[in-house]
């Protein structure tokens, strides 16, 4: 049984319709913050999944504006690696509001199937083949200014196909924010939890890295590295315990992949990765090194369900203080298969004592009998507490202050607001086309909450309407469009805006119009000018030149010729260009040298033989090619030719003969 409780324990919405566009059809997840549906988007007639927000969350307006804002951000990353998000909205029903988010149907199995059907561990190809689609999803998150803050394996859906996608993006945030909760609870799952996360409630991208550390450490040994009776007992040992290597419980584990988990999981955060592209990069590197080929990611056979986003279950009411001293370390329990892994709602109270498990509450023998020493207990409670106590005022969990004003003024305003109060600003800004740039749109929690003294408010700051981007000439059409999505704009682009240059490459982009610097409503077109490469250069008339002119004529012009035969032309003499391939007046496109060939003419020129004797013409017309054929009365040896056809100046073929009549 995982953190949500399978199909078959109630209907619940089943057979309604939420907005009036997605037909609830089965249940297939329960869990304390939400239940997860199959379901039909009967606008667009595809299947998806519905994650309907449990009632007691409806009603909170801090956890259904942080809800829309995360919805919102998850529905941006677009990546082959993470559960899509498709829409968010609040169903107004009879039996009260229902908030819901609806999502990509994944048909497969959890990442924990999957360690439970191979027997609680995968091999070192398997579980980097695993690992690297999760960090390319974490990095994406990463890069967008997100923070998933519960990556687990029941938080990440493999799909029958063989794809890895993780899920659930933002809901942790939007629950640990809202009013339902207080502001010294922690939601997340306490064998991922992150040091930071348990002494101060603190997240960021090495946040994620560390819970994406455990992770790797639990694929290649069959359990997370901490274990223990209560949550309060494996918490201490995040805060206070080194992650131990893999290979000491799985000495098949590489020594390179030894020292990625342990770079991953360092308590520092500074030691840790950047972010999970940082850690990626790492990954890959470490698998070149070692030849280690990616392999196929498979799908359990004996869970061939369909896997869903998990909810986060219900807070638990075990509480646990922040930890700064070192605690005895608890035994880990015997474990042949790892559990479920719960998200959990962690009390952080107002100081950082160490407050003794009462008898009873799991412990081990020997910890419970080292309890019963009062007076040596005690004198630890007081060498802790006197070690501990400036951080407690450090963290500032003894007062809270209300979030002043911050909508509608500029975002220096908000910072100094912030900082007066006692509380710092995580600033992200979003394009808007209505406030202009730098101010702010919205905070989180929202003006009047009430807030831990030294916390953080999320401040969203407008950019003003988005600007065409800069898009430098000669970049594909792909790029170009990227550049305009990412500017959250829509690339447009047709024949009509493409025209001819000589310096950009066919098919690559000249500019874009409206031009770079424009500013333009969210989502406005912009249309792309794409080059049809240089234009077109009409081969030269060079019939009647030498083939010496001709072919300087044509190279000056762009073109190689290059010589393609000889006809005969009556009009033209030899040597001279008749024509050139192609045509004369044609069209080409300079793209490289084209090349075009010159014919020349093989046509002879009948030279004057009237009045010369025979033996003489004989000889000057063999030098030309061609034949003499002699008509005459008398045959003698010094015969002089009276008449001649075809006549002087005539152009003849090659061997053509010259009829003379001789006296």
């Amino acid at each position: 049984m995982t953190s949500e409780t399978r199909q078959g324990q109630g209907n619940g919405l089943v057979g309604a319709f939420l907005e009036r566009r997605y037909r609830v059809d089965s249940v297939i997840a329960r869990g304390g913050m939400s239940t997860v549906y199959r379901g039909l988007d009967t606008r667009l007639e595809r299947p998806v999944a519905l994650k309907v927000m449990d009632g007691r969350y409806s009603g909170d307006r801090s956890f259904v504006d942080r809800f829309e804002r995360e919805a919102r951000s998850a529905a941006k990353l677009h990546h082959n690696d993470v559960v899509a998000v498709y829409d968010q909205g609040v169903d107004h029903g009879p039996d009260g509001d229902h908030v819901f988010l609806v999502m990509e149907l994944v048909e497969g199995c959890t990442l924990r199937d999957l360690i439970m059907d191979r027997g609680g561990k995968l091999p070192p190809a398997m579980a980097l083949s695993v690992m690297q689609p999760v960090l390319s999803a974490l990095a994406a998150a990463h890069r967008a200014g997100m923070v998933h803050r519960d990556v687990k394996p029941e938080n990440v859906l493999i799909g029958n196909d063989g794809s890895v996608k993780v899920a659930d993006f933002g809901l942790v945030r939007a629950a640990a924010e809202a009013g339902t909760t207080s502001g010294s609870i922690i939601l997340g799952t306490v064998a991922y939890l992150s040091p930071e996360q348990v002494t101060t409630g603190a997240a960021d991208a090495r946040t994620d890295v560390y819970a994406a550390g455990i992770v790797l450490y639990e694929l290649l040994t069959g359990r997370p590295p901490y274990v223990g009776d209560t949550a309060m007992s494996v918490a201490y040992q995040h805060v206070n315990d080194d992650v131990p290597p893999p290979a000491q419980t799985s000495p098949e584990v590489p020594p390179a992949i030894d020292a990625l988990v342990l770079r991953a999981t360092r308590r520092d955060p500074a030691q840790r990765p950047a972010d999970a592209e940082a850690f990626l990069a790492e990954l890959d590197q470490a698998r070149t090194d070692l030849g280690i080929e990616p392999v196929a990611v498979p799908v359990p056979a004996s869970e061939a369900r369909t896997a869903l986003m998990p909810p986060v279950a219900d807070p638990p009411t075990e509480q646990f203080p922040t930890v700064r001293a070192q605690p005895t370390r608890v035994e880990p329990l015997p474990a042949a298969q790892p559990p479920r892994q719960h998200t959990r709602a962690l009390a952080r109270p107002a100081t950082d004592e160490y407050h003794a498990p009462p008898p009873g509450s799991g412990m081990a023998p020997e910890r419970r009998r080292g309890r019963r020493n009062g007076a040596m207990w005690a004198l630890v409670v007081l060498v802790v507490a006197a070690l501990v106590g400036g951080a407690a005022f450090w963290l500032g969990f003894g007062s809270s202050v209300a979030v002043p004003k911050l909508v509608g003024v500029s975002e220096q305003q908000a910072v100094q607001s912030l900082e007066s109060a006692g509380l710092s600003a995580n600033v992200s800004k979003e394009n808007d086309n209505d406030v202009p740039e730098g101010i702010v749109l919205s905070s989180s929690p929202a003006e009047g909450s009430k807030v831990r003294s030294g916390g953080s408010v999320d401040v969203v700051v407008s950019l003003g309407k988005p600007a065409v981007p800069q898009i430098a000439a000669g970049v594909t059409v792909a790029e170009a469009e990227n550049l305009i999505r990412n500017a959250k704009l829509q690339p447009k682009q047709d024949s009509s805006g493409s025209r001819y240059d000589r310096n950009v490459p066919e098919g690559r982009v000249i500019g874009v119009d409206p031009g770079p610097g424009t500013r333009v409503n969210l989502n406005s077109e912009v249309s792309l000018i794409v080059s049809k490469g240089p234009p077109p250069v009409q081969v030269p008339d060079v019939r009647g030149m030498s083939r010496e002119d001709a072919f300087t004529t044509l190279s000056n012009a762009g073109f190689e010729p290059y010589d393609a035969g000889q006809q005969f032309d009556g009009d033209i003499d030899a040597g001279k260009v008749i024509s050139t391939n192609p045509a004369i007046g044609t069209e080409v496109k300079l793209v490289g040298q084209p090349r075009i060939g010159v014919v020349v003419s093989n046509a002879v020129p009948v030279p004057s033989l009237n009045g010369m004797k025979v033996t003489e013409a004989q000889a000057q017309v063999a030098q030309l090619g061609l034949q003499l054929s002699v008509q005459a009365l008398f045959q003698r040896q010094d015969m002089v030719i009276l008449g001649q056809y075809p006549l002087p100046g005539s152009r003849v073929q090659p061997g053509s003969a010259i009829h003379v009549t001789a006296f």
